[in-house]
């Protein structure tokens, strides 16, 4: 299977063609749900079929082709984006443009995919997947059926690239942004290679994408990348950090239902200050009067256990995960830690929720730990 993406400038979006080849019919069955104000003109071979918001394709017995138009400007916010092409740039994820899939196959059956563009002279592209000439391999060994995803930048851009251990680091935007790429190397240095302690399962490749208005001003992590708005500062004065905030996120990435999102949050935020402090880029004094500042503000969410984590509950989260820190290591003489129960999360099966921070806890303390006890969890099910 190919993807090919052709930009429209005139139109402010790409259209999209997913090219099959198969030598019998593999493939019986994809279905895709699409939000029809982002996805539109769908057509194609063999038998298919729009109902709502559902795509549904039979294709031929040797292969085809299915179509469709991708907007490529689309709001968060009243002002800002989250996937944008301009007249000479466009950053958007993979999933803006492909829609979501799933698939009936013959028993045993694996797809080979190809992303590629289709761009103006004097376009470059970079996406999170090793490729050239603007074609890759999209490889997820956990998926029978791989779809692109993750964050991509096309047009006129600067690229710098540099291997941190044993992932391979690329920090691109378009010109003219303000991207810091070499500044982001290098914070990177000193970092990454802890985070990668702490993770086993970080990627071997992260691609950051970097650029400045009308871009949301914030950070997005996806598979293997992440988007960092090219004005954020790589550490804030409250000694956090945006940047190693949705590293961890790129690194950490179990599923997790609703409720808790205030675990993943309070952990990208606890490592992100933790490793600022590790690695030597703030003292431990500084990560004293943060991790001061953050119980102080955790104070004022009267829950912690809500659909998204706001600022105050992810403050809170990180002061309950210190607590839980400091009862780990006092229990063990410190042979344990919080890393032991993040590094266990992140390599292990299954959804993050309280039950299972709770448990891998217990099983280093010898008991149910009380920095997880419901007066520390205002608003959960314990």
């Amino acid at each position: 299977m190919e993807f090919e993406v052709t930009p429209d400038i005139d139109a402010a979006g790409a259209h999209v063609e997913l090219k099959l080849s198969q030598t019998r019919r593999q493939l019986r069955k994809l279905t895709m749900r699409i939000d029809p104000e982002r996805i539109r003109d769908v057509h194609g071979d063999g038998g298919w079929r729009l109902d709502d918001d559902i795509v549904t394709w039979v294709p031929p017995e040797r292969g085809g082709s299915l179509k469709w138009f991708a907007s490529l400007r689309h709001q968060r916010g009243s002002k800002n984006y989250d996937a944008y092409l301009d007249t000479d740039w466009a950053v958007f994820r993979g999933e803006d443009i492909i829609p979501r899939a799933t698939t009936r196959t013959v028993k045993g059956g694996n797809s080979e995919t190809w992303l590629s563009f289709q761009l103006p002279v004097g376009w470059s592209s970079t996406t999170p997947y090793f490729g050239r000439n603007h074609r890759y391999r999209v490889k997820n060994p956990e998926r029978r059926f791989d779809l692109p995803a993750g964050w991509i930048t096309l047009g006129k851009i600067g690229v710098r690239n540099e291997t941190i251990g044993r992932t391979r680091v690329k920090v691109a935007g378009p010109l003219g942004h303000g991207a810091r790429r070499m500044d982001t190397l290098a914070f990177l240095q000193w970092t990454l290679p802890e985070m990668q302690r702490l993770l086993p399962t970080f990627p071997k490749r992260l691609t950051i994408i970097s650029a400045a208005a009308p871009m949301w001003r914030g950070g997005l992590s996806g598979p293997k990348s992440l988007f960092l708005h090219a004005t954020l500062p790589l550490i804030s004065e409250n000694a956090t950090s945006t940047l190693l905030h949705e590293v961890f996120h790129v690194g950490f990435a179990p599923y997790h239902p609703e409720q808790a999102d205030w675990i993943i949050e309070g952990l990208a935020e606890y490592y992100g200050m933790q490793i600022l402090a590790r690695s030597g880029t703030i003292s431990d004094k500084r990560l004293e009067q943060a991790m001061a500042a953050q119980a102080q503000w955790g104070k004022t969410a009267t829950r912690i256990c809500a659909r998204d984590s706001s600022g105050a509950i992810t403050a809170r989260a990180v002061t309950v995960l210190a607590m839980l820190d400091d009862e780990i290591r006092q229990a063990t003489n410190d042979r344990h830690s919080l890393d032991d129960v993040t590094r266990a999360l992140a390599i292990g099966e299954g959804k993050i929720a309280l039950d299972s921070l709770r448990s891998t806890a217990t099983k280093l303390i010898g008991r149910k730990p009380d920095a997880l006890s419901a007066k520390n969890l205002p608003g959960c099910q314990t």
